[in-house]
């Protein structure tokens, strides 16, 4: 999980942090430092075990009181930050301790779990017919197992730090209850050394919860310990006291569509991608057709920058506010439910940068071909080209320099160095795009042309050195081996 709740400014080898291990980030897969607590192997337990119980970010069924400030994408992604976040802290609490570390989950398949976390931490589903009776069970199956300190956490503290967790295992030695207080009357975590009735009858999403609960333990005669009070994160007005949520405020994805002379196009891809939470960008190479006014007329903002699809779109980088961008080529068309799907694909632990599979517009079985050996080689060998939308956090294309500004193939070699860092993803969604050079220059021709461009940037690509290492600006320090120029380096 590449966790960075805070966006700092990314140092050393802290990029490949970003996309493969956290302390996921908002800015690619997560995978997780929680496999540095011991996984639990059937009939052995430690002594103490850490729980995170968490819910898949399924977008409009996770935060929903916030959606309507910061719309299902936005609400889903502050919950995944909070979550990665917790489990990270919680992984290395437990890896420190010698614990165990469970994630009790809901809202998602143990596959869909595992593509999020990884198969490091070990995963249980909850079960129960309330958040009462899903946390008993929780606590039961622990001490069944062999546990004599549990403690369980939630996600939505953005205030925890790894002492609230070391500390509530400690009160366990002497207290039989430990609790973390929140400010609206709940409570943030909960710790028990025996099994123990707090679970019943209390008025759950109410401001009574801790107090209830506080009158069972007394009831029971159980010796108790309270935590510092913290916040958690719930409505909008949690938001205003979290200022680094504002980040969150800003559309989910930005679409940056480059174009040069696209009067016929630019309209429907900029109509393809149109969305709640997305603005759209077209950046404008100094068409003197109706590129400008088509762009402008279906929706997008459109901006200037110096010609050459490269320039282009690190033009629109700069001009965008998303924390996803999205690279269309203005003669490709997104598909439906675009933006949650690329949710999905950044989701999946150790993810770089994403795209969607490959289809055109046109017909006939050499088409076909074209796009079953494309999408075979974006798959097997993480190579997509351009033309199938490439998407990828900000922080992680800042992190790597964006596009190499080089005439051709700046795809294919931001691609190389994305390869570096993680995983290249494709969309269960496919991407349309124009098969205007298939029929001017034939099939067989324009897939000749594409594999010689290949063949030749990745030779290139080889033979150049991509020391791992980002300035205090974030951006990457790369240096080219001038012997060895790239045939794609022409500008």
């Amino acid at each position: 999980m590449q966790l960075l709740l805070e966006r700092e400014k990314i140092e050393g080898e802290e990029l490949k942090a970003l996309v493969q291990e956290p302390v996921h980030s908002s800015k690619g897969g997560f995978q997780s430092v929680a496999a540095g607590g011991r996984r639990m192997r059937k009939g052995f337990s430690a002594a103490e075990r850490l729980v995170v119980f968490c819910r898949y970010p399924a977008p409009g069924r996770v935060k929903t009181r916030l959606v309507p400030e910061l719309g299902p994408l936005g609400a889903a992604e502050l919950h995944r930050r909070l979550t990665e976040r917790v489990i990270s802290l919680a992984g290395a609490v437990a890896a420190g301790r010698r614990a165990d570390l469970e994630i009790a989950y809901a809202g998602g398949s143990r596959q869909a779990m595992e593509r999020w976390v990884g198969r490091g931490p070990t995963l249980v589903p909850q079960s129960g017919r309330d958040l009462g009776a899903r946390m008993e069970a929780v606590f039961l199956s622990a001490f069944r197992e062999g546990a004599r300190r549990v403690v369980l956490v939630g996600t939505d503290i953005p205030g925890l730090a790894s002492v609230h967790l070391d500390r509530a295992l400690d009160a366990l030695s002497s207290a039989n209850v430990v609790l973390g207080p929140s400010l609206d009357g709940g409570y943030w975590l909960i710790g028990l050394d025996r099994p123990a009735g707090v679970f019943r009858s209390v008025p759950w999403g109410t401001a009574e919860v801790r107090a209830r609960t506080l009158a069972l333990v007394s009831r029971l005669g159980l010796r108790v310990h309270e935590l510092d009070p913290l916040r958690d994160v719930d409505t909008s007005d949690d938001l205003r006291d979290e200022g680094w949520v504002r980040s969150l405020r800003g559309p989910f994805v930005s679409v940056i569509i480059p174009a040069f002379q696209e009067e016929a196009h630019v309209a429907s891809a900029v109509r393809s991608a149109r969305d709640e939470e997305a603005e759209i960008l077209v950046v404008d190479g100094g068409s003197t057709d109706a590129t400008v006014r088509r762009a402008a007329g279906a929706g997008a903002r459109v901006v200037s920058g110096p010609r050459g699809r490269a320039l282009q779109q690190n033009r629109g980088r700069e001009e965008s506010a998303g924390r996803v961008l999205l690279f269309l080529h203005a003669d490709s068309r997104l598909p439906e439910g675009y933006a949650g799907a690329v949710f999905r694909t950044l989701l999946e632990s150790g993810t770089a940068a994403g795209a969607f599979r490959f289809r055109t517009d046109g017909s006939g079985p050499m088409m076909r071909m074209v796009e079953g050996m494309t999408n075979i080689r974006s798959r097997l060998f993480q190579l997509p080209y351009g033309d199938q939308g490439i998407f990828l956090r900000r922080e992680v294309f800042e992190g790597v320099g964006g596009f190499p500004e080089v005439a051709i193939a700046e795809d294919l070699l931001l691609v190389r160095r994305l390869a570096r860092w993680g995983r290249i993803r494709i969309a269960d969604r496919a991407v349309v795009t124009s098969a205007r050079r298939w029929r001017s220059l034939g099939v067989l021709r324009t897939t000749l042309i594409n594999q010689v461009i290949l063949a030749g940037c990745l030779w290139g690509d080889r033979r150049t050195s991509y020391p791992r290492s980002i300035d205090p600006n974030g951006r990457t320090e790369l240096r080219e081996d001038r012997g060895a120029q790239s045939p794609c380096a022409a500008r």
